[in-house]
């Protein structure tokens, strides 16, 4: 197993980017083993929108989860902006929004967004000068959240949860977020309307966004590049260029523009899994 610094003194790699190099992951159960990830590599750009698309058992997930710095590769070298994914974590750099909301329960929508600040507070205390702490009531009214900060989660519908959650993520200032999938569980006109929100926030703010989809609608909509992977072990397949003018609007969903992006990357999908 490849164990790095916790920062990478001496790397060739740039402090401005998220780099993946020859990143493998095997997992072992019930006397087999199974290789989720085989010699992925990547370069994300500081401030742009990547969508990682496929569908599951492509590792996808697992990819996102090492980025996060939740699970461990068995080779290969993760760097964001310079550091490992370890101790980005430690000071508080990556923002991970999962497929619920995983809102605590017993805490208001604003007491939730603001739950970064209580957690880790050493790393508060030794701050790192690229998380940028966001105004909480800001983002609650952007997010369309300020009548609803003192609500309960269970108080909120599905799609008010996941827009708190959303908010949470922004709150915390991170350079990075990671999102699996956070909108799967929408029905079709919430998720819609959530992907344009999730879109002006980041117009707004300018986070690394690293996202997991299955659709490849959404994964044009919302990305800068489209990462298709093959089937297991995952690979990268193609990285497609969205080059459709932003902001994306309704409208663009409906050119036909949009929809030759949706067919080279669906393309492109069949292409890695044939």
């Amino acid at each position: 197993m490849t164990h790095a610094a916790d920062t990478l003194a001496g790397s060739t790699t740039a402090n401005d980017k998220i780099v993946v190099r020859g990143v493998t992951k095997t997992f072992r159960a019930g006397g087999g083993s199974f290789t989720a990830l085989d010699n992925v590599n990547l370069e994300l750009e500081q401030g742009s929108f990547t969508t990682l698309f496929g569908p599951s058992g492509c590792g996808k997930t697992t990819l996102l989860r090492i980025l996060a710095g939740l699970q461990c590769q068995d080779d290969g070298t993760v760097s964001l902006f310079g550091q490992t994914p370890t101790a980005a974590t430690k000071e508080k750099n990556i923002a991970w929004i999962p497929q619920s909301s995983a809102l605590l329960p017993w805490r208001e929508v604003r007491a939730n967004a603001v739950l970064s600040k209580v957690v880790n507070k050493r790393a508060d205390r030794n701050r790192s000068s690229i998380r940028i702490d966001q105004d909480v009531e800001t983002v609650l009214s952007e997010m369309g959240l300020r009548d609803f900060a003192r609500s309960r989660p269970a108080q909120l519908s599905g799609g008010m949860r996941q827009r708190a959650s959303l908010a949470r993520g922004f709150v915390h200032g991170a350079p990075v977020m990671l999102m699996d999938e956070p909108f799967s569980a929408l029905d079709e006109f919430t998720r819609e309307a959530l992907r344009y929100k999730l879109l002006q926030m980041w117009e707004l703010l300018r986070k690394t966004i690293v996202f997991v989809t299955h659709s490849a609608s959404e994964a044009v909509l919302l990305s800068d590049r489209v990462v298709v992977m093959t089937a297991r072990p995952g690979r990268v397949h193609r990285v497609i260029d969205i080059n459709l003018p932003r902001p994306r609007t309704a409208e663009l969903e409906r050119s036909p523009e949009f929809y030759e992006k949706v067919t080279e990357v669906r393309n492109a999908l069949q292409e890695g899994w044939s």
